[in-house]
C-alpha cells in the first residue's frame, strides 16, 4: 500500500512533542512528509526527539519552550513562522500530579493550571493570529476524558481540561470565519512515561478491570491518528467538536466478571 503523504511541507507545531502522545504525533506526522517545529520544556528529551525525527520529515526544528511564559511563546512561534508559515497547531503540553482535593497547595494548582490552560491559550493565540491573517489554519486542542467528567485526586488537571474544552469551543466558533479550524481529543486512560510516573502496575490492572469496557489502557500509537484526522482535510467540515477515545469508558457502567458470564456469547 503506497505510504500516505497528506502533510507534505505542511507546517506542524507540536507543543510538549518530546515524549510520549506528543512526540508519537510529530512522527506520525513526520511520516507523511510535514515540516515539523517542536516546542518542549525539557531541553534533553527535545534533542533526542529531534535527532530522532530527522530524516524522517521534510525539515525539524525545536525551541526550549515553556509554554506558560507568555514571551517564550511569542518569540518561538514567530521566528518558526518566519521560517515558513505554520499551517497545523497541535497544542499538547501538559502535566498532571495526583494529590487529593484538600491537599492541593498553591503552588501546584497554578502549575497545573498554567501549563495545561493558559499555556494553551498563550500557543493558540500566538498561532492563530498569524493563521488569521492568512485566513486559513487547523488547531487540535489536546483535552481529556478528565475534561469530561472527575476523577480523584486529580482536580487541578480535570478543571484544566475542562477548560481546554470550552476554549476550543469558543475559538471554533470564533474563528470558522477566517478560515481556522479548532477540535479536540479527549483520551481516556492511555499508558505514558507520564502515567507511568504516577500509576503503579497494580493501579493500571485494577482501574482497567474496573472501568474500560476494552479492558486494556490505550497507547499513544493509537490517539496520534485521531488528532492527523482532526488536522487533515479529511475533517474538512468538522470544527468545535471534541472526540473522545477511552476504550469505552464514559459509555457508561463497565459490567463485572459476574455480570458478563450470565451473557450467551
Amino acid at each position: 500500500m503506497e505510504k500516505s503523504r497528506r502533510f507534505l511541507n505542511r507546517h506542524v507545531l507540536v507543543t510538549g512533542a518530546a515524549r510520549g502522545i506528543g512526540l508519537e504525533i510529530a512522527k506520525q506526522f513526520a511520516n507523511e512528509g510535514a515540516v515539523l517545529t517542536l516546542f518542549d520544556c525539557n531541553q534533553e528529551n527535545l534533542a533526542a526527539a529531534s535527532e530522532a525525527l530527522n530524516g524522517v520529515a521534510a525539515a525539524v526544528y525545536s525551541y526550549h519552550v515553556d509554554v506558560s511564559k507568555r514571551d517564550q511563546v511569542e518569540d518561538a512561534v514567530q521566528y518558526a513562522d518566519g521560517i515558513q508559515p505554520i499551517d497545523i497547531l497541535i497544542n499538547n503540553a501538559g502535566v498532571a500530579f495526583e494529590t487529593p482535593f484538600l491537599e492541593i497547595e498553591e503552588a501546584e494548582w497554578k502549575q497545573v493550571i498554567d501549563v495545561n490552560l493558559t499555556g494553551m491559550f498563550y500557543v493558540a493565540q500566538s498561532v492563530c493570529r498569524l493563521m488569521a491573517a492568512r485566513r486559513e489554519g487547523v488547531v487540535v486542542n489536546m483535552a481529556s476524558k478528565n475534561g469530561l467528567d472527575g476523577e480523584f485526586g486529580y482536580a487541578h488537571y480535570n478543571a484544566s481540561k475542562a477548560g481546554s474544552i470550552m476554549l476550543t469551543k469558543t475559538m471554533a466558533i470564533e474563528l470558522a470565519h477566517v478560515g481556522i479550524r479548532v477540535n479536540a481529543v479527549c483520551p481516556g486512560y492511555i499508558q505514558t512515561p507520564m502515567s507511568k510516573e504516577i500509576d503503579t502496575p497494580a493501579f493500571t490492572n485494577n482501574f482497567v478491570k474496573q472501568y474500560i469496557p476494552m479492558n486494556r489502557p490505550g497507547t499513544p500509537e493509537e490517539i496520534a491518528p485521531v488528532f492527523l484526522f482532526l488536522a487533515s482535510d479529511d475533517s474538512s467540515f468538522i470544527t468545535g467538536q471534541v472526540i473522545i477515545a477511552d476504550g469505552g469508558q464514559l459509555a457508561g457502567q463497565k459490567a463485572g466478571d459476574d455480570l458478563l458470564k450470565t451473557m450467551k456469547i
